[in-house]
């Protein structure tokens, strides 16, 4: 099981490298360009980060729903089940009282 959480690590690692040589090989300067002529220059890198950065949190949001009728469900069946332990146990119908 250690050897499985070492080579997670180890290709965490070779990911974080990779991006990290793709961030310093975009550095050159593009320009965004909005309405009426006006424009933004910057980084490429920096643009793409943001772009993702926007992505993962309009994916979490769609998400959100989901996640909570989940929570909602698994509380509700939790609550079922806790119910059902705390009933007596039915009596023994071989045991003659």
């Amino acid at each position: 099981m250690r050897i499985l959480r070492y080579l997670f690590w180890l290709l965490l690692a070779l990911l974080f490298v990779l991006l990290l040589l793709f961030a310093v090989r975009n550095t050159a300067p593009v320009r965004l360009r909005f309405f009426f002529d006006q424009g933004w220059d910057v980084p490429l890198i920096l643009l793409l980060l943001v772009f993702f950065v926007i992505g993962v949190c309009l994916g979490l949001l769609a998400s959100l729903e989901r996640i909570f009728r989940q929570r909602r469900e698994l509380l509700a069946l939790r609550r079922s089940l806790e119910s059902r332990t705390e009933a007596p146990p039915p009596a023994d119908p071989g045991v003659v009282g």
